[in-house]
């Protein structure tokens, strides 16, 4: 921020303001596979059993998949083949009732669309460009923790953020800046610096060889780089050194006059916003090292850099294999590592809503306190968090033989011998749990008031799971009883059954339902049970590729086993999606393809997920903004 002149006021209001620029990412050009494969192999399939609904003047989905004539064309809307790919690999499409590609057909337009998809997106080569990134709130609670050592969590009390895409409230596309919100910043900043200790931002003092604004200076510049994650110059500490020297004049204390400097710090855009700075280019270029410390620091921790992985940055090698490997492993193992259980296992696992909206019925379940919800909260962030501290399989989070429980917990559970309102690790003997699927707060949240929905359990285990969500209900969908305790002499079971003898409901049905009845020895809030309304539970399920089970455990083998390379290619996806800040594209497909691959190769280590997160393409480069008129001159 250059020099200026004008009132201490408008000096904190301009530090308040910062550019806003919302960005969209630039495309390379496509490269040109070979038609040839298409119109022999793929397009006769499409013609049999695609085009009578996705072809001509009428398309089902406004989808004309008719227009594409060569893989030349598909390129033109890897968006489309990407979801064409999706909808045949997970049996959506063609639906229920209409003829049906062999398993050969099917497997083959699977493999041949991601091929060609993959080979025109390496050749891309887009890192992606996310827009500016305002802290969200856990980001600035951890943040002003770090900087100032105050843990009071003041954004707690800001608006709540929203999630972007990919489910993740860290996604700077919805992270926008309402009026109200400047207001909470400049009271948060006056706030935290009351609660600070002087020695957290005044290290040297006036003396007989130092002036107060020199003292001043040297503090302002210290805390500064620290807060806005980088080295900073004069010209951008002397706004702040106008604002120490106002309160001086005042006859304010040094002490007081720096609070004062400092508000304008916390409230400057350099320290609400993870600011990476445009290069005079139209290229995709590699970020610098201060902000690779950043990236890493917000996707591991939460929260800034610290002062060794600060130091990385400034010696310069920070982006050298080795070095970035070695800081690492060094975060993961440090207890501020846990908020990649706080805030990606939270998300991922969709339990935020526990702790607001979801009440089970207080008459019905009369067990499940406020005590409780917390507990089961505790133990999806405790647990998601030991798999990546302790370096463990991915395939963990799928079933595991321990879990965190205090004696609330436990008693849900029907776990005995537990004592006490800490969180203990808990060895599991029985069986009938072990890993997320078997977790009150995912069965909570997948309930209802009154009883289990083995729809939403399913529609949970393919989103969360297996990456590939149904498409969302159709209006006339109808209902199902809130209870389970109906007077239709149907079950549950019998009463979804018949829904599913709709057409239009059974291409989702078909595949939610069998994984929600997996789980249905597990009540609304997540207790064991063999029998339901006097009848025992019926937990069979039969998959659309022919797979059964009967009961959490076979279903949990089922996943870990037919489906683990979904799995794997799932929390991938969700987790780059987590550490870039932004919504996944067509183009980051090789990434994820590769990290995949490295992943499976290292026995799916917690580890490798991240190693190789750090070290692809989009998260080490950045997207160069087109200037406007080089942005005019592109448009078709």
């Amino acid at each position: 921020m250059g020099r200026f002149r004008t009132s201490p006021p408008l000096i904190l209001a301009g530090l308040l303001l910062g550019l806003l620029l919302l960005v969209q990412p630039v495309l390379g050009a496509p490269t040109t596979p070979a038609p040839d494969e298409f119109q022999q192999q793929v397009k006769p399939v499409l013609r049999q059993f695609c085009y009578r609904c996705h072809g001509g003047e009428k398309t089902k989905g406004d989808v004309n998949l008719t227009k594409f004539e060569s893989g030349q064309s598909v390129e033109r809307d890897p968006k489309l083949w990407r979801t064409v790919m999706e909808k045949l690999r997970e049996r959506d499409m063609p639906p229920d009732g209409k003829p049906q590609p062999s398993e050969i057909e099917r497997q083959h337009i699977v493999n041949w669309v991601h091929t060609t998809l993959s080979t025109m997106q390496v050749k891309v080569k887009n890192p992606g460009r996310v827009t500016i990134h305002r802290l969200n709130r856990a980001e600035y609670n951890n943040t002003i923790r770090d900087l100032l050592g105050v843990d009071s969590h003041p954004a707690d009390l800001f608006p709540v953020d929203g999630a972007g895409g990919e489910g993740f409230d860290n996604d700077a596309d919805t992270l926008f800046i309402p009026t109200i919100l400047m207001e909470d910043y400049l009271k948060a900043a006056a706030d935290v610096l009351k609660q600070a200790r002087p020695d957290r931002f005044i290290k040297i003092k006036p003396g007989d060889s130092v002036t107060k604004e020199e003292a001043a200076r040297k503090d302002i510049a210290a805390l500064a780089t620290r807060a806005f994650r980088r080295p900073v110059d004069d010209l951008e500490v002397d706004p702040f050194v106008r604002l120490f020297d106002h309160a001086d004049h005042e006859g304010k204390s040094f002490e007081d006059s720096m609070r004062f400097a400092l508000k304008g710090v916390l409230v400057s855009p350099r320290f609400l916003f993870r600011l990476e700075r445009d290069r005079d280019t139209n290229q995709a270029y590699r970020i610098d090292d201060f902000e690779l410390a950043s990236r890493l620091s917000y996707f591991l921790w939460s929260s800034m850099p610290d002062d060794e992985l600060f130091a990385a940055a400034k010696a310069g090698d920070l982006h050298e294999p080795a070095v970035l490997e070695k800081q690492i492993r060094r975060m993961l193992k440090d207890p501020k590592a846990k908020a990649i259980g706080e805030q990606f296992g939270t998300e991922w696992l969709q339990i935020r809503e526990l702790k607001s909206t979801v009440q089970p019925d207080r008459r019905r379940y009369p067990q499940y306190t406020p005590a409780v919800r917390d507990a089961m909260y505790d133990e999806a962030v405790d647990f998601v968090n030991s798999v990546f501290a302790e370096d463990r399989s991915l395939l963990t989070l799928l079933d595991a033989d321990y879990t965190f429980v205090n004696r609330d917990l436990a008693r849900i559970y029907g776990i005995d011998g537990i004592k006490g309102q800490d969180m203990q690790r808990v060895e599991l003997t029985s069986g009938k749990r072990g890993g997320v699927l078997s977790m009150g707060a995912v069965l909570t949240v997948t309930s209802y008031p009154l009883r289990t929905s083995p729809v939403l359990r399913g529609k949970w285990v393919l989103e969360a799971i297996l990456g590939a969500p149904p498409a969302p209900p159709p209006p006339d969908a109808g209902k199902l009883p809130a209870d389970d305790r109906n007077n239709t002499g149907l079950t549950l079971r019998q009463t979804l059954e018949k829904h599913r003898a709709n057409p239009q409901c059974a291409s989702c049905h078909n595949r939610m339902d069998p994984l929600g009845f997996g789980l249905e020895n597990f009540d609304a809030i997540g207790r064991w049970r063999d029998t339901q309304a006097g009848e025992p539970v019926d937990a069979k399920g039969v998959l659309l590729s022919g797979e059964t089970f009967s009961g959490p455990s076979e279903l949990k083998k089922v996943l870990m086993t037919g489906h683990k390379d979904e799995f794997i290619r799932s929390i991938t996806e969700k987790m780059l999606a987590y550490a870039l800040g932004r919504g996944l594209e067509y183009y980051d497909q090789p990434t994820i393809d590769s990290i995949v691959r490295a992943v499976e190769q290292d026995d799916c280590k917690s580890s490798r997920l991240v190693l190789e997160i750090a070290k692809s393409y989009p998260f080490e480069y950045r997207q160069a903004q087109l200037p406007a008129r080089q942005e005019a001159s592109a448009q078709p």
